[in-house]
């Protein structure tokens, strides 16, 4: 099996529902607060890790209480943490999510996620190997992300990004991507669908509770997703990214791969919180047995 090297963000998120946004100046009454683990780096680590990869996760934390709890987190994780670097006097990540009606809502400090740097990035990828498969986001600074995909596609790894949050900054890099998984804004911010597609790299768009759309040969081919009640889609699209990857790298073909990611995205709405709610390997395989699938 190919191991995953993931380069991406950390934050620990503030979650609470409420019956909409709050107006200037209104203080609005919500119910169920939650901390969590998050960062779409980590979300996308945990679940290629607890969906069967072998994960090794590059990222940067403060030197505070979340920062070291996350570590933590991701250590019973079984994940390689290794080229996870403190950096003094900044906090880690955080995000404030307010969930209403299911769908999130989120404000995010980037923290310590700012200070990753392109010696990182070269200290995680000393182990990679050709055909190890590479997955980053934006929630890290571009300039960085984009050094991490150059540096896969001359290793020879398969090279994923997730690009979100979208930003045109990272065009300049997306020769060096085999795979771009936005969600229908990003990609509509990187220049449209058809293209992202004319660029040569292979596309999977997410849909949302509409499943994914997979372009080849200038066509678009949509497969739906399996249907489930949404309780919160925090960290859905996480979730199928790092399915997806966990699935190439046991070998899977790639569409094969992002239904199954799809599969474990469409359980995850179904719990709350970011990393709680992703789905294990035997919860996923449950899951698609009760579908008929």
């Amino acid at each position: 099996m190919k191991k995953i090297f993931i380069v991406g963000s950390i934050n620990t998120d503030l979650t609470i529902r409420a019956p909409y946004l709050p107006k200037r100046g209104e203080t609005l009454t919500g119910d169920g607060f939650l901390i969590a683990q998050g960062g779409k780096g980590a979300n996308q680590a945990v679940a290629a890790a607890r969906l069967g990869g072998e994960v090794v996760f590059c990222a940067c934390v403060g030197s505070d209480v979340f920062g070291a709890t996350a570590v933590k987190s991701l250590q019973r994780e079984k994940i390689d943490v290794s080229a996870i670097r403190t950096a003094e006097g900044v906090s880690s990540g955080a995000a404030v999510i307010v969930v209403i009606d299911g769908d999130n809502r989120i404000v995010l400090d980037k923290g310590a996620n700012a200070c990753l740097r392109e010696e990182d990035v070269e200290r995680a990828l000393e182990g990679a190997k050709e055909g190890d498969i590479l997955l980053a986001q934006l929630e890290n600074p571009v300039n960085v992300i984009g050094y991490a995909l150059k540096r896969g596609k001359e290793k020879g790894m398969y090279v994923v990004l997730n690009p979100a949050p979208a930003t045109r900054e990272i065009e300049p890099y997306l020769k060096y991507c085999d795979l771009l998984t936005p969600n229908e804004t990003e990609a509509e911010i990187l220049g449209g669908r058809e293209a992202l597609a004319a660029k040569g790299m292979e596309l999977i768009v997410t849909l949302g509770s509409d499943g994914f759309e997979y372009y080849r040969g200038g066509k678009a081919e949509r497969h739906p997703c399996l249907p489930v009640k949404a309780v919160d889609t925090t960290a859905a699209g996480d979730t199928l990214c790092g399915g997806l990857c966990a699935r190439l790298a046991m070998g899977e073909e790639l569409v094969a791969a992002a239904e199954y990611g799809s599969a474990a995205a469409s359980l995850a709405c179904t719990r709350r919180g970011a990393q709680p709610s992703i789905p294990t390997a035997e919860e996923v395989k449950a899951f698609l047995a009760a579908n008929g699938k």
